[in-house]
């Protein structure tokens, strides 16, 4: 296995998990080889890549949140298997916020979704990458009726859209998603708009279907997506309808963590905490109206993070409780994971490739 692939596995290190684990990918199986690993960093449970993959980039889940970069040290490029898949610490910044759970790139900025404090986070990007002292923060304003989860603002994910205009920040406490603009100039974000979901809904990630007019959020306080058309000329978000991800016959709490379109446009798969599983969900035709399949129990704890493989034929799923990152085999006629293989990763949280 060296087609030279990378992954890269974010855990929490104050339970147990390594750092940041590298792998090598197998792109005909999908399995996952360990080549490295690094520990300089607390907890840093998410992960994105520059866009020529020669710079990494991790939250740091604390109280006192930070964000760190990382030189890619050219991992996987070497001829042989002794070559060194390393991480290189180019420095490490406060957010200043609490908790940043989710970060994302945009116009020469890393944005962070900071849990704790219910904001997000500019940080500005020098020639090598490197963070700089972060030039805004975006704070939301709210709650919702869920008194021990909703007491206040939640930012739990940041993203831009297909058109990388608008930002969107889903924010677990309010029960909304927030719509901003960022300044490439001065690195602060403005309000757009704020969108209202169901209150108590819970929403955590989205996820835009390939057509870029269609938004999936996954709602965490209960097992449901809300589906959603987004107007990229004018940055607006209209939710439309719920969907349950799991058999009104599932009694467990269950806490779902990611929504993922096939990237065929086809289907839907959301991966479940508690219920322990993945649902597969099929697409209509207008892409508005996901139909629930089946879930997939497959012996793996507290599923947190799920991803597509980068020929988009296997399934990843970042285990937190049983410690690994599980991959499937996808039919692609009725989109129906099956479990491939699986590495060991304690406490793992994410998983990206580059």
């Amino acid at each position: 296995m060296r087609n030279g692939r990378r992954a890269f596995i974010g855990s929490f290190t104050s339970s147990g998990g390594r750092g940041i684990i590298v792998a090598e990918v197998d792109d005909a199986t999908g399995a996952l080889q360990e080549r490295g690993v690094t520990d300089v960093v607390a907890n840093p449970s998410f992960l994105t890549l520059s866009p020529d993959g020669t710079v990494l980039y991790a939250v740091s889940e604390n109280d006192e949140g930070a964000a760190a970069a990382f030189s890619t040290n050219g991992a996987g490029t070497g001829a042989d298997d002794e070559e060194p898949w390393t991480l290189r610490l180019l420095g490490e910044v406060p957010v200043g916020a609490a908790v940043p759970t989710h970060l994302t790139l945009a116009a020469g900025y890393l944005l962070t979704a900071n849990y704790g404090s219910g904001s997000v986070t500019v940080l500005p990007l020098g020639a090598d990458g490197a963070l700089r002292p972060a030039s805004g923060i975006r704070q939301h304003e709210g709650s919702g009726p869920n008194a021990d989860r909703q007491g206040g603002p939640h930012a739990h994910q940041v993203v831009t859209d297909p058109t990388d205009r608008w930002v969107l920040s889903v924010d677990l406490g309010t029960d909304s998603v927030w719509i901003s603009t960022l300044d490439a100039t001065s690195g602060t974000l403005s309000p757009h708009r704020e969108t209202p979901l169901r209150p108590g809904s819970g929403p955590r990630h989205l996820a835009f279907h390939p057509d870029g007019d269609h938004v999936y959020v996954m709602n965490e306080l209960d097992p449901t997506i809300t589906v959603c058309r987004w107007d990229r000329l004018t940055g607006t978000l209209d939710p439309m309808r719920e969907i349950r991800v799991l058999p009104d016959s599932v009694s467990v709490q269950s806490y779902a963590s990611e929504v993922v379109p096939s990237a065929d446009g086809r289907f839907v798969w959301t991966a479940n905490r508690g219920h322990d599983s993945i649902s597969v969900l099929a697409l209509d035709p207008t892409y508005e109206r996901p139909q629930l399949i089946t879930t997939v129990e497959y012996g793996g704890r507290w599923p947190r993070h799920l991803t597509l493989g980068p020929t988009g034929r296997h399934l990843y799923v970042s285990d937190e409780h049983s410690g690994d990152v599980t991959w499937f085999d996808i039919d692609p006629d009725t989109g129906v994971p099956t479990v491939s293989g699986s590495l060991a990763a304690p406490a793992a949280s994410c998983v990206i490739f580059g």
